[in-house]
C-alpha cells in the first residue's frame, strides 16, 4: 500500500504542474496576440519610410550618420533578452550570439561597451565578469517608442560625436510563430540606402517633396535609426512570448504522458495489492479447513 500511496503523491504533483503550465500557455497565447499586433501595427510606417528613402536614393547623400567612423576603437552591442525564464532556448540562443559577436568585434582591435536589456542578460554578464555600461531591466511585454527613441538619440550623438564605430544590437528576429532566429543586426553606420529598381525598367520617384529631399533626407535618416530600433524591441518581444507558449505547451504534454503513466503503474501496484490479499484469504480459508 506505500508503493501506491507513493505513486498517488507523484501523480498529484504532476497534475498541480500540469494545471500551472496550461495557465501559463494561455497567458503567453494572449500575451503573443497583442504583442503580434504592436509588432505588425508599426510595419507599414517602416515600410512607408523605407520607400520614401528609397525614392531619395538618387539624390547625393551626405550625413554624418552614413559615414564610416574609421578613427573610433569604441562599439556598442546591446543584448535584448528576458526578465524571466520558462522560455526555452531563448535566451540562451540570444546570449550565446552576442557573446560570439563581442569576441568577434574584440579580436578586430575594438573595445567592446555592452548594455543588456532584461534581467537574465545581466546576470549572465555578471557571472562572466563583463561590466555593463547600460541595463534595463523593466521591459516585460511591451516598451514605448518614446523610450527606444531616446536610446537612439543617445547612439547617434556618440556616433556623429565619433566616440563610437558602431552600433550593434542582437535580439532574437521574429518571422513567423514556427520561426526565430537569434541576430546581431547594425544599426549604426546606417547603410546608404539603395533605390528599388524592377527589372527591365528604371526607378520612377512617385513622390512630390517638400521641403526639398536633400533636407528631407536629413530628418528621415535619423527616424530610421529609431524606427528600426523599436521594431527589433518588438520582435524580440514577440519572439520571447511564442518561446513561452511553446515551452510551456511542451511541459503540458509532458506532464499530460507523466499523469498516464504514472496512473498505469499506480492499477497495477493495486492490482498486485489485491492479488496478494486474495492470495491471503484463500491461504487463511485453507488452513481452517
Amino acid at each position: 500500500m506505500a508503493k501506491a500511496r507513493a505513486i498517488v503523491k507523484r501523480r498529484k504533483a504532476a497534475q498541480n504542474i500540469k494545471r500551472i503550465t496550461s495557465t501559463m500557455q494561455l497567458v503567453a497565447t494572449a500575451r503573443f496576440a497583442k504583442c503580434l499586433q504592436r509588432a505588425t501595427a508599426s510595419k507599414p510606417y517602416t515600410e512607408k519610410l523605407t520607400e520614401m528613402i528609397q525614392a531619395l536614393a538618387g539624390q547625393p547623400l551626405e550625413h554624418p550618420l552614413l559615414n564610416a567612423n574609421t578613427a573610433a576603437q569604441r562599439s556598442i552591442l546591446l543584448a535584448i533578452t528576458s526578465n524571466r525564464g520558462l522560455c526555452g532556448a531563448y535566451n540562451a540562443s540570444v546570449l550565446r550570439t552576442s557573446t560570439e559577436h563581442r569576441k568577434s568585434q574584440t579580436a578586430a582591435g575594438l573595445t567592446v561597451a555592452m548594455e543588456a536589456v532584461g534581467k537574465k542578460a545581466l546576470n549572465y554578464f555578471k557571472f562572466l565578469g563583463v561590466p555593463l555600461s547600460e541595463t534595463i531591466t523593466d521591459v516585460e511585454d511591451k516598451i514605448e517608442y518614446v523610450r527606444v527613441a531616446a536610446m537612439a538619440e543617445r547612439y547617434m550623438k556618440l556616433y556623429e560625436a565619433g566616440e563610437i564605430a558602431r552600433v550593434d544590437v542582437a535580439y532574437m528576429r521574429f518571422h513567423s510563430i514556427g520561426v526565430q532566429r537569434p541576430s546581431v543586426v547594425q544599426l549604426l553606420p546606417i547603410e546608404p540606402p539603395k533605390a528599388a529598381e524592377r527589372p527591365g525598367r528604371k526607378t520612377e520617384t512617385l513622390f512630390e517633396f517638400s521641403p526639398e529631399p536633400r533636407v528631407l533626407l536629413q530628418r528621415l535618416i535619423p527616424e530610421t535609426v529609431k524606427i528600426r530600433l523599436y521594431q527589433y524591441f518588438n520582435d524580440a518581444i514577440v519572439s520571447e512570448q511564442v518561446a513561452r507558449m511553446v515551452a510551456m505547451k511542451s511541459a503540458t504534454d509532458a506532464a499530460t504522458d507523466m499523469i498516464k503513466y504514472l496512473t498505469r503503474q499506480y492499477n497495477r501496484a493495486r492490482q498486485s495489492q489485491i492479488t496478494m490479499e486474495l492470495a491471503d484469504i484463500v491461504g487463511g480459508a485453507e488452513a481452517v479447513k
